[in-house]
């Protein structure tokens, strides 16, 4: 009975699950991808369904298990990230050079593991959620592991030439 109905189910959730999608992976073409690889999965499971009255909601599931899928296997063909470089105010500013240098060196210089936390999150703009779901972990998991990674490069920050710190290790100028 609802499986005569795709269309409609497509028609009515199309834009909604683009829009959902979407505000998770931050890219038009992927998004994309991702929903209609949601809806040849709907079409496909579509029997399994027990109640109907359920259908956005289990939609919304398979959506945001295609997504998962989508960071899991894309994860496992990351071999190495690159850590962008840390851009130059000024060109002609000799400390600023210096310490842009030093951030890239602590940066690059982190396990892959927190170097990863550190470059998807503050310099590619993943939020928590989106690197928790790419590297297939809970949320809490990422939200400890950003923290430490954040601490981690802190510490090393101190190094850096021309860091000026207060009493309590809190960095106040460069």
């Amino acid at each position: 009975m609802i499986q005569g109905r795709i269309k409609d189910i497509w028609i009515d959730l199309r834009d909604e699950l683009f829009g959902f999608v979407l505000s998770i992976v931050n890219d038009r073409e992927l998004a994309q991808d991702i929903v209609q690889d949601v809806f040849i999965k709907i079409q496909t499971n579509l029997h399994t369904l027990k109640h109907p009255s359920k259908l956005t909601s289990w939609a919304y599931q398979v959506t945001r298990n295609t997504i998962v899928d989508h960071y899991r296997k894309t994860k496992n063909n990351i071999t190495h990230i690159e850590c962008p470089d840390i851009p130059e105010e000024d060109p002609n500013n000799f400390e600023y050079s210096r310490l842009s240098d030093c951030i890239n060196g602590k940066i690059n210089n982190l396990s892959k593991t927190y170097k990863e936390a550190i470059v998807l999150t503050y310099l590619k703009n993943l939020s928590q959620k989106q690197l928790a779901d790419h590297l297939g972990i809970s949320y809490s998991g990422t939200k400890s592991r950003v923290q430490k990674a954040r601490n981690l490069l802190k510490k090393d920050l101190l190094d850096c030439p021309n860091v000026t710190v207060d009493n309590s290790g809190k960095i106040l100028d460069y």
